[in-house]
């Protein structure tokens, strides 16, 4: 389950949805923050309703992508973090956590129950979240990876040319796909909505790591066909990343 899109960013929850759709998930909900056309016309398959309808208690959520911060926003990031046993924070969610001691506390306390979270942070967000600069992050963004994974108990994905994945037990992964073409509008909420559809599936680790080389091997993929970097769209990741995933599966089997 997709929540966000608040008026005028409606798209940023739908990105996420289509990306999860064609990353595995076989039904994917949309929770809006506000009032939606009813039907996505391109992807009639994706089922949409408001946030307040939507049962956080089943579904694997990824909260974030288009949410808003006010105070609804910040009612669902609370009721996400303290229903969903499979949870992505991305974006508005991050930016609302790094604002409240009692959200942060929430997320910590996932892990004690066993369940699992990945957050998704840019480096703004991430210094936001650590309360230091976005130099500070960048000038180490392996330890602010760490910090990051332990001080909220998560899979932390700090996004970034060589996106690093660490894990509360301080492991750290360093992605190598990718090109710049991915820094684009709307590319990290189809990353949000890929780590929710591989979350849904795999453990918070292998769902970030994964997700984090489909996305930038996608980007690579387009590219070797002449396709950018100059002028990608973000909506051109999800058909190529679903493309990679299915010729990783081939070769698994």
């Amino acid at each position: 389950m997709i929540v966000g899109g608040s008026p005028g960013i409606q798209g940023a929850a739908l990105l996420a949805a289509r990306a999860a759709l064609f990353s595995g998930a076989g039904r994917v909900h949309i929770g809006f923050m506000s009032d939606f056309a009813g039907c996505d016309l391109h992807h009639p398959e994706l089922m949409c309703r408001l946030a307040q309808q939507s049962d956080f208690h089943n579904a694997c959520v990824v909260i974030g992508p288009g949410l808003g911060r006010d105070d609804s926003a910040r009612h669902f990031v609370h009721l996400a973090l303290s229903q969903s046993s499979k949870l992505v924070l991305d974006a508005d969610a991050l930016n609302l956590m790094a604002q409240d001691s009692a959200s942060q506390a929430a997320c910590r306390n996932r892990s004690l129950q066993g369940w699992q979270t990945i957050i998704t942070p840019h480096p703004l967000e991430a210094a936001r979240l650590l309360a230091c600069s976005t130099e500070e992050i960048q000038d180490n963004r392996v330890q602010a990876a760490r910090a990051l994974a332990s001080k909220l108990h998560t899979v932390a994905l700090l996004k970034g040319a060589g996106s690093i994945i660490a894990t509360p037990e301080l492991t750290c992964l360093i992605n190598s796909s990718g090109n710049a073409g991915l820094a684009t509008a709307g590319t990290g909420d189809v990353l949000a909505g890929l780590c929710g559809a591989l979350l849904a599936q795999r453990t918070a680790i292998q769902a970030a790591s994964l997700a984090c080389y489909l996305h930038g091997a996608a980007a690579d993929d387009l590219v070797a066909h002449g396709v950018g970097p100059i002028g990608i769209s973000a909506s051109e990741f999800i058909p190529a990343i679903r493309t990679r995933l299915n010729a990783l599966n081939s070769l698994a089997h």
